[in-house]
């Protein structure tokens, strides 16, 4: 079972289910563009978050032996389920099908600035830790 359970496609499986479950009820929790909201707010909080632990999980493994294990899970499955580029990208176009361009700009203002910061300061923290 432990060699199943350690096997890098059933890793990036579960963290990608894991990322995606967490991605969808932030979605319910926080309204979207789709059912509204003036925003596309939910996304762009999931974007950030797994930027910054994608930056703060791939510093800390600077230097240090992190297990493969550990980068499957986390970097590719989790982070790679909870960020999503293709609803930020569908939210944005419909924003501007709603003529909605300064909000549109924004959103991709704020997604493209802010995960960058916080993809930066993870890495940052994680080499200091």
């Amino acid at each position: 079972m432990r060699i199943l359970l350690t096997h890098p496609y059933v890793l990036v499986f579960m963290g990608g289910g894991t990322g995606s479950l967490v991605r969808y009820l932030t979605g319910r929790f926080i309204p979207a563009t789709l059912s509204g909201a003036p925003f596309p707010t939910a996304i762009l909080i999931v974007n950030i978050v797994a930027s910054a632990l994608l930056g703060l999980v791939v510093g800390w493994g600077l230097g240090r032996t992190m297990g493969e294990e550990a980068r499957l899970l986390i970097g590719v499955g989790f982070c790679g389920g909870l960020s999503t580029f293709s609803s930020f990208s569908y939210d944005t176009v419909v924003l501007l099908q709603n003529g909605r361009v300064g909000i549109a700009f924004l959103n991709i203002g704020l997604n493209l600035i802010l995960c960058l910061l916080v993809s930066m300061g993870g890495l940052l923290i994680g080499q200091k830790l």
